[in-house]
């Protein structure tokens, strides 16, 4: 006897990404052809919302199953709230893993199926520029050290055994997201990824690493800011000393009992 092969949603974010949503939405459609696909449209200016809206009609006109969805939101809220939305919607309908993912193609659909792969021994899979096997493509120098630093800062501060904590391509098991208190996320960017990831850590959950190869954007501009930046460092600090001084009180606490 077989079990029922799991539901798989891809959570894709969009603002202004007109000239990257068909190419990203084909190449899952090629190589992970039984996920459905969730866009998240913050609004767009440039009409991706209606765009994704027509490719999911298209799909259904030709005969298919709809397997892309669109979300439509008022206006540029975050990244954080676009996949908290988007999460909450997976969970309403049903799905078993739930996939983060970029629109422009940075985050490539022929490395999907090796993160779904580990969702059956685990319960957050982080697709890593910073493992063994792992490598990014046209980054400029300072990427590459505005990344690694975050990382191993991170790594450091909150005690946590990941290379890649702020990574957006991961895949969680649906059991875990009901686990986390999705209502209390506020995070965006880099912040965003790892409050997630440090609260999974803190659940207990297994969370594992597989090498991926990140390949900068060709079209459109990076919502990456200094604003991003500089709220990941604040936070991640803020929350290393926080964990820091729960463990002194907590073996205070022992010691003195």
């Amino acid at each position: 006897m077989t079990s029922d092969p799991q539901r798989v949603l891809v959570v894709v974010p969009t603002y202004d990404e007109l000239e990257n949503l068909p190419g990203a939405l084909e190449r899952l459609r090629t190589h992970v052809p039984d996920a459905d696909v969730l866009v998240v449209d913050d609004g767009s200016p440039d009409g991706t919302g209606e765009l994704a809206e027509k490719i999911a009609e298209r799909e259904v006109a030709d005969g298919g199953r709809r397997r892309v969805h669109v979300l439509h939101r008022a206006g540029k809220l975050g990244l954080g709230t676009a996949y908290v939305a988007g999460f909450g919607w997976a969970l309403e309908h049903g799905y078993d893993v739930v996939v983060e993912m970029d629109a422009d193609g940075s985050h490539r659909a022929e490395d999907l199926p090796r993160l779904l792969a580990r969702t059956a021994d685990a319960d957050l899979v982080l697709g890593s520029r910073w493992v063994p096997g792992g490598s990014v493509l046209n980054w400029p120098l300072s990427r590459h050290v505005l990344s690694r630093g975050a990382n191993t800062y991170t790594r450091l501060i909150l005690g946590i055994p990941l290379r890649d904590a702020t990574g957006g391509f991961r895949a969680y098991r649906a059991d875990l997201l009901r686990e986390l208190q999705l209502g209390d996320v506020a995070s965006q960017g880099y912040c965003f990824q790892v409050d997630m990831a440090w609260r999974a850590v803190r659940t207990g959950a297994r969370v594992v690493e597989v090498p991926i190869t990140f390949v900068e954007r060709e079209l459109g501009r990076s919502k990456m800011s200094r604003g991003i930046v500089v709220e990941a460092l604040v936070s991640v600090t803020r929350w290393g000393i926080a964990e820091r001084s729960r463990r002194v009180a907590g073996a205070f606490c022992r010691t003195a009992g």
